[in-house]
């Protein structure tokens, strides 16, 4: 039994370092690991459309947000696979508790008391082009004015307009 169990945990072991954590495309967030051997994976040859349906955030505005960080995991999930940056085209529908992400360091210091950890996500996210849009209704809703948004960030009418649209131009919608 005891050479069972030392086998099993052998081979446990060898299978568990088989997996790497990596980030191939957003560097510092959304770190995914390998899956050898994965049986449905990102096909190369296609071309993802997504848009992303972005309303959770956190009570805790120190951390980044799970949903923003899932968009990075998206991303770096996608390039992983061999899936070339040119066929991945993601578009951010920001609103409801995730708008507090989209705006500047001085505002996020003034309402939470620290600087706004979204900041190098987005910085990453628009770099790799992705297009982050904000819920106009929101921002009116929380009294944002759009010059106290980080920089590279869109104002739609709205997220559901937004959503709507992109839909229709053959989009695919994953909600976070």
């Amino acid at each position: 039994m005891r050479s069972f169990l030392f086998a099993f945990f052998a081979l446990a072991s060898f299978a568990l370092s088989a997996q790497q954590a990596v980030n191939p495309m957003i560097k510092s967030f959304g770190t995914v690991s390998t899956v050898p051997n994965a049986s449905v994976a990102p096909d190369p040859s296609l071309e993802y459309n997504i848009i992303v349906d972005v309303m959770t955030g956190s009570d805790d505005k120190s951390k980044v947000f799970f949903s923003l960080n899932n968009v990075a995991r998206l991303l770096n999930l996608h390039a992983m696979a061999g899936v070339p940056k040119d066929r991945i085209h993601v578009v951010l529908a920001i609103h409801n508790a995730a708008v507090w992400s989209v705006i500047s360091d001085a505002l996020y210091k003034e309402r939470f008391g620290a600087t706004n950890p979204h900041t190098p996500l987005f910085n990453e996210l628009v770099e790799n082009g992705v297009k982050v849009v904000v819920c106009g209704q929101s921002l009116i809703k929380q009294k944002i004015a759009q010059d106290q948004l980080l920089e590279g960030i869109e104002v739609a009418t709205s997220a559901l307009t937004t959503i709507t649209e992109y839909q229709l131009r053959g989009y695919a919608v994953l909600r976070f």
